[in-house]
């Protein structure tokens, strides 16, 4: 972290040619609120401040009191809810808001020696805005943060121009956690839309998309002419868990506490290629074909398939819509916390498949990668965005590579 000295703080990392200590000062003593009066809420071109730092946009609200004072918002003033302090509800109104308007509710200021965005990644930091959120005035649901209290908030302030490389270095990666969020949303949607036309709907036995050199209709078969419940047990091998949002994954890298003292005496052996199911789950999708040897609680049900499966299609098969509603039609139970899928109701479902094994490892392995993309630009994203929050603001650049590097590796 860093040292403090006085009311000064020195950054462990900076960028090289900075080494005069930070100045912890009051708010006040850059910003100043701006106060110019426009029209009221009948005529006034309105704008709105976004929760968790999403930026400041034009408010659609073609209504409003003519009781209701508004005030001129300008380009490059800071701007805060006061009702959504806690919320980090902070922004920074750009140029193409410039003269819109809001109500004193949404203060805006004016700032003297100090880098409007700087102000903004100083607010929306979790030590900033829930530490001083305490001092919010009002009723339970109306609790505000009002200007004077604002301005007495103490901050850690660096010269302008280490204010200006940070902010410039922090909006660089600002660009790239959007960048990676698109291409996270755009293989979203493609996943979502493959899924669909790559396997056949409406009692079709043909996919709406196919790979090339694939022809013949799909067959329907019943699960249980495809796998066999097992019911092998050991208690000496990796524990392995099933979720919804996951599939199958080691119990270890799970967030969830594990009970050390728990007897594994019954639980139940799971091999590469076994399908999985949690049968009070199935119906909500807690189902997958391991990658992994190992061992699950006698809560799930191991389905092992013979030589006709590919399981990593299965994997995809065994979550379609129209597959989770026939779970849910024969499971057992008065209610959806209660209903349990027993094999021999999964085993009497009827799918449609390839005949091809070589279909199915096609279309296993094409939404495999997709996964694994996905999975890419996600970890990139949030990395990027977990280190802005947490270290940027005391640990950038350095001349042995700091902040720079971690970043670098972060994207790689």
């Amino acid at each position: 972290m860093a040292e403090q000295h006085g009311k000064a703080l020195v950054p462990q990392i900076r960028f090289s040619g900075f080494t005069d200590p930070w100045e912890q000062r009051k708010v006040g003593d850059f910003l100043s609120e701006s106060r110019i009066k426009g029209n009221t809420g009948l005529n006034s071109r309105k704008l709105t401040v976004k929760l968790w730092g999403k930026g400041v946009i034009e408010k659609n609200d073609f209504g409003g009191s003519e009781h209701t004072q508004y005030f001129i918002r300008h380009k490059g003033q800071f701007i805060y809810s006061k009702l959504d302090f806690l919320n980090s509800a902070f922004g920074v109104i750009p140029e193409k808001l410039d003269g819109y308007e809001s109500t004193a509710d949404l203060p805006a200021f004016d700032l003297v020696e100090m880098n409007p965005h700087f102000m903004f990644f100083t607010a929306i930091q979790e030590g900033f805005y829930l530490k001083h959120g305490s001092a919010a005035d009002g009723s339970r649901k109306a609790k505000r943060i009002h200007v004077n209290t604002f301005l007495e908030m103490p901050i850690m302030v660096p010269t302008v121009a280490e204010q200006d490389l940070i902010v410039e270095y922090l909006q660089s990666l600002d660009c790239l956690i959007t960048l990676h969020q698109r291409k996270y949303d755009k293989l979203c949607v493609l996943k979502k839309s493959m899924l669909d036309k790559m396997f056949p709907k409406g009692g079709s036995l043909y996919p709406e998309i196919r790979f090339a050199g694939f022809t013949d209709p799909w067959e329907q078969r019943k699960l249980g002419e495809l796998f066999e419940e097992s019911d092998e047990r050991a208690s000496d091998r990796e524990i392995l868990s099933v979720s919804v949002a996951n599939g199958i994954y080691p119990a270890s890298e799970s967030d969830r506490e594990t009970n050390p003292g728990a007897s594994l005496a019954n639980y139940k052996i799971v091999h590469f290629g076994d399908v999985v199911y949690n049968s009070m789950r199935m119906w909500q999708g807690a189902v997958d074909a391991s990658r992994y040897d190992g061992i699950v609680s006698p809560a799930y049900v191991v389905a092992r398939p013979n030589s006709e499966v590919y399981a990593r299609f299965f994997a995809r098969l065994l979550r379609q819509p129209m597959l989770l509603k026939q779970y849910q039609q024969v499971s057992q139970g008065n209610s959806k916390d209660t209903q349990v899928l027993k094999f021999d109701d999964f085993a009497s479902i009827g799918i449609s498949m390839p005949v091809s094994e070589n279909e199915q490892r096609q279309i296993g392995g094409f939404f495999d990668r997709l996964d694994s993309l996905i999975t890419l630009h996600q970890r990139k994203y949030c990395g990027v965005a977990s280190w802005m929050l947490g270290v940027a603001l005391v640990r950038l650049g350095s001349e042995s590579g700091g902040a720079f590097g971690e970043m670098k590796h972060v994207l790689q």
